[in-house]
């Protein structure tokens, strides 16, 4: 199956926020985007855990 789910953790206090999923075979590099983050009460860039 090439759709994987993965976790978004927040860069500036590495709290684990979002659950998400992406297609790996499409999307090789790292997902990366800006949600918000309800522990620094603003939004901040998410990247994928690891």
């Amino acid at each position: 199956m090439p759709r994987e789910g993965l976790t978004l953790r927040c860069e500036k206090c590495k709290m684990e926020n979002y659950i998400t999923k992406k297609n790996k075979k499409t999307h090789v590099k790292k997902l990366e985007i800006k949600k918000y983050c309800p522990k620094c009460n603003n939004h901040i860039k998410h990247k994928e855990k690891k």
